[in-house]
């Protein structure tokens, strides 16, 4: 049986070692894991909790040895905080995280693995108006772009084959998570170039089917900070006309229908000035007054997973974070997955993981064999 060989760096709680893993058992090859990096002590403290040890787990990439035999996968996800949407959007001089992925270029340039595979938030590409992720491509992308020939490549790119797209959670998986994020598949100039991103494919699962029963009461939000996110004076002729059948009678900040289905309105920066979350919907609390801020309820879908899980969730009519553990379901983690640290550390580690099953996707369509 063919063995193939894999490292990764800024590797986190190992999500790329359990798509590629999950992908050798279909296909029917062996992984070697050469080498995995990480300098957070709570991410490889899950990471060795989760998986067997790699040959070697460095903790820093400017301190790690390039393997000199060529890898056949080369996984890499540089930090992405300073070029989210959410962040500051600092320039690479003024946010030393943006200059990581240079490291990841150098362990390419002297590695040369058969293929490789970027990732990172969809913000990368509107980062200092798309100059950065130019640069990215120009510096990966010395064969083609997306199927088009480069005529004139950069003098420090790499030969090789670039594709890129934003692919969304709950469009290519059957996970009900509205996560963006930008992949880069390089494939080698010598090696099979047929490479073609996963189709999208209809969403069938819901929030509520990965839901946890008997939640602690920890996770639930007090009434105090219900009241806080709720958007009050809401006129309730405009209310009854978005949600029929609401009733008058308002309780504790809810409006309660007929059915005992529960709504709770929330400030936006939408036209009306308000979203409405009932039972199923995911609910952003982060900066609850924001004056800009919408797209606040994700209707039967979480919104994007976070590092600080800003995120809750109407459940039996009433309002709760999500769960460490149904983060971890919501990036396609079985829940034999062993939840080793404290739930701050388990929602840091959910929020900066790749969803499994798009990345296995993504290397299903790689030619190993």
């Amino acid at each position: 049986m063919k063995t193939i060989r894999v490292g990764s760096d800024f590797s986190g709680v190992g999500a790329f070692d359990f798509a590629i893993n999950r992908v050798a058992e279909q296909k029917g090859f062996n992984v070697k894991n050469v080498f995995a990096c990480d300098w957070d002590k709570y991410a490889r403290k899950s990471y060795l909790s989760n998986h067997d040890a790699p040959e070697y787990y460095p903790h820093d990439v400017y301190e790690r040895d390039v393997p000199e035999q060529p890898l056949d996968v080369y996984m890499t996800s540089p930090p992405c905080q300073g070029f989210s949407l959410a962040g500051s959007r600092m320039s690479k001089e003024d946010d030393k995280r943006n200059i990581l992925f240079y490291n990841s270029h150098e362990f390419i340039k002297i590695n040369k693995p058969r293929y490789f595979v970027f990732e990172n938030v969809r913000g990368l590409m509107s980062h200092e108006n798309g100059s950065t992720f130019r640069e990215w491509i120009n510096l990966l992308c010395g064969k083609s772009v997306n199927g088009l020939p480069v005529l004139f490549p950069h003098d420090k790119s790499v030969p090789y084959h670039v594709y890129y797209a934003v692919l969304n959670t709950k469009k290519i998986s059957n996970i009900p998570q509205n996560r963006e994020r930008v992949f880069i598949i390089g494939i080698r100039d010598d090696s099979d170039n047929n490479f073609r991103f996963p189709k999208e494919q209809p969403l069938i699962t819901k929030l509520k089917d990965i839901l946890q029963d008997n939640v602690d009461e920890k996770y639930f939000l007090s009434q105090e900070r219900i009241n806080y996110l709720r958007r009050h004076n809401v006129n309730k002729n405009i209310l009854e006309n978005d949600i029929p059948d609401v009733s008058r009678t308002c309780i504790a900040g809810y409006y309660k229908t007929p059915n005992d289905c529960t709504y709770i309105k929330l400030h936006s920066a939408n036209e009306r000035g308000y979203e409405v979350a009932t039972n199923g919907d995911s609910i952003n609390f982060a900066h609850a007054k924001s004056k800009t801020k919408r797209g606040r309820v994700g209707h039967q879908v979480s919104q994007t997973i976070d590092t600080k899980c800003t995120l809750a969730v109407m459940n039996q009519n009433r309002v709760r974070r999500l769960t460490p553990r149904e983060c971890f379901r919501l990036q396609g983690f079985k829940d034999d997955f062993k939840l080793v640290v404290s739930d701050a550390q388990l929602y840091k580690q959910a929020g900066n993981s790749i969803t499994i099953d798009v990345l296995e996707k993504i290397l299903n369509n790689l030619t190993f064999l």
